[in-house]
């Protein structure tokens, strides 16, 4: 089965093929950094980041396949401007600050970082984009007015083919100088905005001033990347103006097709409904993090995570509390059962089954309902991304892994190392960090056993002592099996754990 991704540009379904073998060409827009990142970022970054794991995941016999994903960090524009020059401190301090929170936030949701994240103040990055105004300017798809430089739109015939709006025809020389604008506007916009009082500011040769807002993406995306790149991400409100007109600017310049595949994640709601900070339901993943569940636990990052991911990228998620919950109980699920497998192997003969084993996985007898159950969900994201069916499927998984218990005593070496490798496959698609622990420390394997066996000889309670002793002091908590099944062994990481 092909990959098909829904492309905004022909607004429909399109098999994928790279541009070039063993290499995918990825742009996103990143942040723009005047304050923390709130959760609607994060959720196309999620969305993203499963992107780029299920490209990876794919092509991943491919020998030295990489996926060349460049992502901008915006540090120079009105927002960042005036943030800098309201709290009195140079610019680059005031960004910094943002961009630092902004890559410990994609650390903490296990979030891939890009390649490449140029940054829009950077002196190289702003010779660049001088130099595609410059060709702009000679082509005629530019012009010079009181020190600023504005992209003619009535030049490039196919404005409005990705957000379908027809808005070339606007009154000649209507222009915009501002970085965020009315979603109906159709005028020339600004490539290099002369200086004003009291912000940053570069020589050029139509004198001191400093880029537009789309101009940066263009000129990162060509000059990291390629003239004509494979996929460029983002969330739906940037289809207008922002991705419109770097594809304009592009065009223009290149005269080739600026990017094959355009794919838009669509917003999130709050309680069904817009966030707001006067409504009160406005949450950066900070604060996700510092609230507190219905057990009186905090909040864990990777049930953040599953919630974001969990609803397909073009489908509008409603972002609630119970759909909070309802994440923080499918981890709890992944971690049981990788767990339940991974003390397994610490008691088994075999000391090595915990050893991840993609032969034993590909050939193992048991795991052909594993083998058929993953075959299920890289079909399910093959198909634009189909997230709900993808993780249907592993839930199936679980389900059958879990019927393996009672008797898992049984269960061999080479069953399990299949089982493990499984799981690492699960966290390199989707990033949930549940096969990070891959040992059990032998002092608690050796506790554990001590523990079956007092049990077996009914005498429960020394046993619950060395299970005080693991709970307390060794950084893992025991968990008791069902009738006929033994205890097992969980490493505390979780919040709630």
């Amino acid at each position: 089965m092909n990959i098909q991704f829904h492309n905004t540009l022909s607004g429909k379904k399109e098999d994928f093929q790279p541009i070039r073998a063993g290499e995918i060409l990825m742009y996103t827009c990143g942040p723009t950094v005047y304050d923390y990142a709130h959760i609607g970022n994060f959720r196309t970054f999620v969305f993203e980041d499963l992107l780029h794991r299920f490209l990876e995941f794919h092509f991943r016999e491919i020998k030295d396949f990489k996926v060349n994903h460049v992502m901008n960090i915006t540090d120079v524009d009105d927002k960042t401007i005036a943030g800098a020059n309201r709290d009195g401190i140079p610019l680059a301090q005031y960004t910094k600050k943002y961009e630092d929170a902004f890559i410990e936030d994609l650390k903490t949701l296990n979030i891939k970082l890009p390649t490449v994240m140029p940054h829009a103040a950077d002196e190289k990055e702003i010779q660049s984009m001088i130099q595609l105004v410059a060709k702009l300017i000679g082509n005629n798809h530019a012009y010079v007015k009181e020190g600023s430089v504005y992209f003619r739109i009535s030049e490039f015939k196919n404005y409005g083919k990705l957000s379908k709006k027809d808005l070339a025809q606007n009154i000649t020389g209507a222009r915009v100088d501002v970085d965020e604008y009315d979603k109906e506007v159709g005028a020339d916009f600004v490539l290099w905005k002369a200086t004003k009082e009291g912000e940053p500011s570069w020589d050029s040769p139509w004198g001191k001033g400093r880029p537009g807002w789309h101009l940066e993406c263009s000129s990162m995306s060509m000059k990291h990347l390629a003239e004509t790149i494979d996929i460029h991400a983002g969330g739906e409100d940037l289809i207008f103006p922002h991705h419109e007109n770097e594809i304009a600017q592009s065009e223009a310049a290149t005269g080739k097709p600026f990017v094959k595949y355009w794919l838009h994640a669509k917003h999130l709601l709050v309680n069904g409904e817009k966030m707001s900070k006067s409504k009160g339901n406005f949450f950066t993943l900070r604060d996700l993090l510092a609230k507190k569940d219905k057990s009186g636990k905090f909040y864990d990052k990777m049930a953040i995570k599953y919630a974001l991911l969990s609803t397909h990228y073009r489908t509008q998620l409603n972002f609630t509390f119970e759909l909070l919950e309802e994440a923080k109980e499918n981890i709890k699920k992944l971690d049981d059962c990788y767990f339940k497998c991974l003390s397994v192997a610490a008691l088994g003969v075999e000391r090595e089954a915990n050893v991840a084993s993609k032969k034993d996985f590909e050939n193992h007898p048991k795991l052909s309902g594993l083998r058929e159950y993953t075959t299920k969900m890289a079909e399910a994201l093959q198909d634009d991304l189909n997230i709900s069916v993808a993780l249907a499927n592993l839930f199936e998984v679980l389900r059958e892994i879990n019927s393996w218990f009672p008797g898992s005593i049984a269960i061999d070496g080479s069953q399990l190392r299949g089982v493990i490798f499984f799981f690492k496959l699960i966290d390199d698609l989707f990033g949930l960090d549940v096969s990070v622990i891959n040992s059990v420390p032998e002092r608690v394997i050796e506790m554990l056993m001590k523990i079956i066996e007092f049990r077996r000889k009914k005498e429960f309670g020394p046993a619950d002592q060395i299970r005080k002793q693991i709970n307390d002091e060794t950084g893992w908590l025991v968990k008791d099996g069902r009738p006929g099944e033994p205890s097992t062994v969980k490493k505390k990481r979780r919040t709630w754990d």
